[in-house]
């Protein structure tokens, strides 16, 4: 049996994360300590998650992925679905792209994009490219309009939040 077979069975095909059944084709392998930061391929590091969620904390550390996870205010939102756990409410979409779009900005630190033709490639790659062209841009003037980035000609400058402020 496969390590994502395994996964989803032990966790009842559902999310590690946001507890919503993962659709066929839409589960990957989370490592909780990210690879990249010298996690291990085990099963006690790993968890079956939806794609969007695992794009969502990337390569983030474990104290970033716990952050991401307490900022849901007691029900995690998957950013693919955007539904919440029964009950609790739902954070307006536009939020949480705001919030996704930010916290990949700052687990890039000095290789954010200067440009604003790269920043927008950046955060549609962050949502799969399945932003359309004016979701984007109100997302980019979101930015704009919260002090998170200056855009000046086609450069653009940060003022982004403290990780976990």
């Amino acid at each position: 049996m496969k390590q994502l077979e395994r996964l989803l069975f032990l966790q009842g095909n559902r999310c590690f994360f946001c507890q919503q059944a993962i659709p066929p084709g839409e589960a990957s392998i989370e490592h909780l300590v990210a690879s990249a930061n010298g996690g291990a391929k085990d099963d006690e590091n790993c968890v079956a998650c939806c794609k969007a969620v695992n794009t969502a904390l990337g390569s983030l550390s474990v104290k970033a992925k716990l952050q991401a996870v307490l900022n849901q205010r007691g029900a995690f939102a998957c950013p693919h679905a955007g539904e919440v756990l029964a009950g609790a409410p739902a954070m307006h979409p536009e939020a949480e792209r705001l919030e996704l779009a930010v916290a990949d900005l700052l687990k890039r630190g000095a290789a954010r994009p200067r440009k604003v033709a790269t920043l927008r490639n950046t955060i549609n790659s962050v949502f799969q490219n399945k932003l359309s062209e004016e979701e984007l841009s109100s997302l980019v003037s979101l930015l704009a309009r919260r002090g998170y980035i200056a855009v000046q000609d086609t450069k653009v400058s940060y003022a982004l939040p403290q990780a976990g402020a």
